[in-house]
């Protein structure tokens, strides 16, 4: 498989490397300082993009690729306001789009084990939520795109809440989610779904060690991704 790096930041090039550890070829390697060289690709020899790049770069890369015929799998966060327009754009053009917020089979089934605490929180009185994520000083979007995704995940499985907002750490109201961000580094990404009553807390928490299994994550959706045309998601990939 040939894959074009949209994005060749840290991820990037680990993408690059455990790619070709799996026999594929890297048939570009895309950043902000060399994006002329989209014009000279050629797009016949190009299987799939992989792309993580920054949020003001991320949406122009996805409608490159998906209007060139190339399927594309995007990790970059921070410019969901405009998936919509995205996956319409993928359908119009019968391509193949793929987004998560998170690539790690980790954190999706911790995704999962997120909504089913919710849904029995849901059932019990005494106890308000929140959302806590750790990340390394270079990633600018703040709350993660991962947080977001289990704060989400909270707010459509207890019936009180309603909205999720950027927190201090000061608690939310009662319909109001708190997620609190934190840059430390070298963290490579920790969150933290905690229920806090006068009686306990009750917490669970993920937390990567390194990038090693986002960028695996990614190449394993690149490769299943071979032939399909559509929108699609880790709940596509994984099945639940």
């Amino acid at each position: 498989m040939n894959i074009l790096l949209l994005g060749y930041g840290k991820m990037g090039q680990l993408i690059g490397q455990l790619s070709e550890s799996r026999g594929h070829s890297i048939a570009g390697k895309i950043n902000i300082e060399n994006l002329a060289d989209l014009d000279s690709l050629d797009l016949a020899a190009i299987d799939v993009a992989i792309e993580f790049s920054q949020p003001e770069s991320a949406v122009e890369n996805i409608k490159w690729a998906i209007k060139n015929g190339i399927p594309i799998v995007s990790g970059t966060t921070g410019w969901l306001d405009q998936k919509v327009d995205i996956d319409q754009l993928t359908l119009d053009n019968n391509g193949a789009f793929f987004y998560a917020s998170n690539y790690s089979i980790g954190v999706n089934i911790f995704f999962k084990v997120n909504e089913l605490l919710a849904k029995l929180m849901n059932e019990t009185t005494g106890y308000t939520s929140s959302v806590e994520e750790i990340h390394h000083t270079a990633k600018k979007d703040a709350p993660s795109g991962t947080a977001i995704t289990l704060a989400e995940g909270i707010i459509k499985n207890i019936s009180k809440l309603t909205a999720w907002n950027l927190s201090d750490g000061a608690p939310g109201n009662e319909h109001t989610l708190p997620i609190t961000s934190k840059r430390i580094d070298p963290a490579p990404g920790t969150h933290i779904i905690r229920y806090s009553s006068e009686i306990d807390d009750i917490e669970i928490t993920h937390t990567a060690h390194s990038r090693q299994g986002f960028a695996l994550g990614a190449i394993l959706v690149a490769e299943w991704i071979q032939g399909k045309k559509g929108v699609f998601s880790m709940d596509d990939f994984l099945s639940f």
